[in-house]
């Protein structure tokens, strides 16, 4: 099993899941988006695995920025968005063997666990 985890490493919440995957002794490898914003491919793999609308960082201020327009922008808009500016993205964003199997964490939910160590 190979698992990635994309983020910025100063995020409160990426700093917990890459806490709670040390602390179970689960290897992953961190990506930095800053350093390495994903590609359109990458996010269109996201996309389509998750969903748009699940990896919109709602709470950011470049989400807050976008105009009202963004409320009616397709998939297809959204991986555009996402791939010039990552911190649209919600973080972190895990994949397990190549599939985005999560995004975002809550430190104690058992689903997590199971998507990710089963």
């Amino acid at each position: 099993m190979s698992l990635v985890l994309y983020g910025i490493p100063t995020c409160g919440t990426v700093k917990k899941a890459r806490k709670w995957l040390q602390e179970r002794g689960v290897e992953h490898e961190f990506v930095d988006f800053r350093k390495h914003p994903p590609e359109g491919s990458k996010v269109e793999g996201w996309v389509s695995a998750l969903g748009a609308k699940a990896l919109r960082n709602t709470s950011g201020g470049a989400y807050r920025a976008l105009g009202d327009e963004k409320k009616t922008w397709s998939d297809e808009r959204w991986i555009e968005a996402f791939s010039a500016d990552p911190m649209l993205i919600k973080r972190p964003v895990i994949e397990r063997d190549g599939t985005a199997v999560q995004v975002g964490f809550r430190g104690t939910d058992e689903e997590f666990a199971a998507r990710l160590l089963d």
